[in-house]
């Protein structure tokens, strides 16, 4: 057994990051009033890490690319009727990959609603004078209900199933994502994590967080 380096670290870094804005952005929610100035940095960073990973998506190490998310519905099917004892996968699992979609998905779906919520008290999206009251009426309603309960259920079956795994079938994925390597029997290709990849990473960070400042300093301006 080997060990090969599978989540490089701006990955890790991404992945540990996104999950304490989260908790940042629902305590925030909930508490309200003053520190709703933080629930928005919060979505402003996380719209930010959002962008980087679509990048990453694409630029990142081997196990972090999307091409390496095999969800189809012939794989899910698969591996489900290969349940109690799937085979290892040193990526993402097909569940695990429909997994990382969907919570994308809904964090971007969320984030987006953010920026058109407006509470009618005393916080507003910052798109909210772009957009007519119905579109305003409808954004703040999934915000802070359907969408928030939803994410809240994907994070809950994300813990689940790394509690699974680890009882289950002994695989440490926390610690996985915490050192970056994997064990594997067989050859394996290993992600890029060098300095340079590094380098590679700000500067799509940078990129993504320079989208999102100029969408806030545009949305500010008004129409």
């Amino acid at each position: 057994m080997t060990q090969v380096r599978v989540w490089d670290l701006p990955t890790r870094i991404f992945h540990w990051t996104l999950a304490l804005l989260i908790v940042g952005l629902v305590i925030t929610g909930n508490v309200g009033g003053n520190a709703m100035v933080w629930h928005f940095r919060c979505g402003y960073a996380v719209l930010s890490l959002l962008l980087f990973r679509v990048l990453w998506g694409f630029w990142g190490g081997h196990w972090s690319r999307w091409r390496q998310l095999s969800c189809s519905p012939t794989a899910i099917r698969q591996y489900i009727s290969s349940l109690p004892s799937p085979r290892h996968y040193l990526g993402h699992n097909p569940l695990g990959s429909l997994s990382v979609l969907a919570i994308l998905s809904l964090l971007a779906l969320q984030v987006g609603t953010g920026l058109f919520s407006d509470d009618e008290i005393a916080n507003a999206g910052p798109l909210t004078a772009w957009a007519v009251e119905s579109t305003i009426s409808s954004a703040t309603k999934w915000h802070k209900g359907f969408g928030k309960s939803f994410i809240l259920i994907l994070v809950l079956i994300h813990i689940v199933a790394i509690a699974w795994h680890f009882f289950k079938l002994k695989e440490n994925l926390p610690r996985a994502m915490l050192q970056g390597d994997k064990p594997t029997e067989t050859p394996a290709i290993a992600s890029n994590d060098s300095l340079r990849d590094w380098l590679k990473a700000l500067i799509c960070l940078a990129v993504s967080s320079g989208l999102v400042f100029l969408l806030i300093q545009r949305a500010s301006q008004g129409p």
